[in-house]
């Protein structure tokens, strides 16, 4: 059995929540041993609901507690490169959820410190450790639909109205492209390698923030990926990989899946079904990182730090097509 890592949450919203869920299903490899919240009561609230022995108000504190081997961020994104630079410097690995930074400047800042201290450093895009995703990596590589074309890769849902609320309030990182968009942008470059040229277009919102947007990418290969998200829309959240002689529908919500149906040319669709039972998806990343610390390694091969920092320099190229820029980043 492998050594039970120490993990602290950084946060205490909803994606925290699912994460601390995912981590008390893995008992025999993870502990959580710590969490942090800006208030006294949200601390307690949440450390009560999932078992946690230290409760902190603010961060510092959380990452200096010895017990700590691995910190989850999932404060907002115009926090994370100060909550990432403050767990490395007290020496602790850490899991970020994406976006990795705000932009690229930020990201190689970060990224350059993780190298510097030895210590690991992972953007949390959990569906790159799906078994559904894994799998079709490896259809992929086997040429299962013949010379790849292309990808179709949309995210809209209905966000409710509150301009307090992330989704909406540009000071802490709101719009759709760096909160949904960054998946697909993700899958695409993790199918197909650095694209060549890519472009996009938004429609903003009254809070300043991109309520939905598209771009699209073409690389190397030839391949092209179209990207879609929204907040304001109905859901559609159903993916298409497709080459000459076949292709793969991911069904909804092809971030989170769990069924997807081949087609193949002169064959008959096959479907594959890969249930959660009782994960909630959270886990599969959680295990990818607690392995590569285990067997000594700075990075995950299956989201390298590299990979993390061109894809924020993609989505910091579609928002300067834009001409769009957070009031943080124009501040510094």
């Amino acid at each position: 059995m492998k050594e039970t890592l120490g993990w602290a949450i950084l946060g205490t919203g909803k994606i925290a929540n699912r994460f601390a869920f995912a981590l008390n299903n893995l008992p025999d490899r993870a502990r959580i041993v710590a969490v942090g919240s800006r208030r006294k009561e949200t601390a307690s609230e949440f450390a009560d609901k999932w078992g946690i022995p230290g409760r902190y108000v603010g961060y510092e504190e959380v990452v200096a507690d010895p017990d700590v081997d691995i910190v989850y961020i999932g404060t907002p994104g115009v926090f994370h490169r100060r909550d990432i630079s403050m767990s490395l410097n007290n020496g602790k690995h850490v899991l970020c959820e994406k976006v990795l930074t705000m932009n690229e400047a930020e990201a190689k800042d970060v990224v350059d410190l993780a190298r510097r201290k030895g210590l690991f450093l992972m953007e949390a895009m959990w569906t790159r450790f799906f078994p559904l995703h894994v799998r079709i990596r490896e259809l992929l590589g086997a040429e299962a639909l013949g010379t790849l074309r292309g990808l179709i890769a949309p995210f809209t849902a209905t966000v409710p109205a509150d301009p307090k609320n992330r989704f909406y309030d540009v000071n802490l990182g709101a719009g759709v492209l760096l909160d949904l968009g960054s998946y697909g942008v993700s899958w695409a470059y993790n199918l197909f390698g650095e694209p060549e040229e890519f472009t996009g277009l938004a429609s903003f919102g009254d809070t300043g923030a991109d309520y939905q947007s598209a771009c699209v990418l073409r690389f190397a290969g030839g391949q092209i990926a179209t990207i879609t998200s929204s907040m304001i829309s109905y859901d559609v959240k159903e993916a298409v990989v497709y080459g000459n002689r076949g292709k793969i529908v991911v069904h909804e919500p092809w971030y989170k899946p769990t069924a997807m149906t081949v087609y193949r040319e002169g064959e008959e669709p096959e479907r594959f079904e890969f249930p959660l039972e009782s994960y909630n998806g959270y886990e599969y990343e959680a295990l990818a990182v607690m392995d590569s610390i285990l067997d000594g390694k700075a990075e995950c091969e299956v989201m390298p730090l590299d990979e993390s920092v061109e894809i924020i320099r993609i989505l910091d190229g579609i928002r300067s097509q834009w001409g769009f820029s957070y009031p943080c980043e124009r501040e510094t």
